[in-house]
């Protein structure tokens, strides 16, 4: 099983700006969490795009609301 990084580590990988891309873009390969905080932690959490299972979890929820939508649409 996978070790899990220190509070520090996490910190300073949050901290560091070559771990967002464009300022807003979460992208570090070490990091395996799947839902990140985001730079501003008080606003939520993001997407780690370094990590395949958390763009999949990603992808997942968009086409879910998509998938919403259509069907609240055909309802109609």
């Amino acid at each position: 099983m996978m070790e899990q990084p220190s509070k520090e580590t996490l910190e300073k990988w949050h901290k560091d700006p070559n771990n967002w891309k464009w300022g807003s873009f979460y992208y570090n390969k070490e990091d395996h969490r799947l839902l990140p905080p985001k730079r501003i932690s008080w606003m939520g959490w993001t997407v780690n795009f370094a990590n395949p299972k958390s763009v999949a979890l990603f992808v997942a929820i968009l086409v879910f609301c998509l998938l919403s939508v259509l069907y609240a649409e055909s309802l109609k």
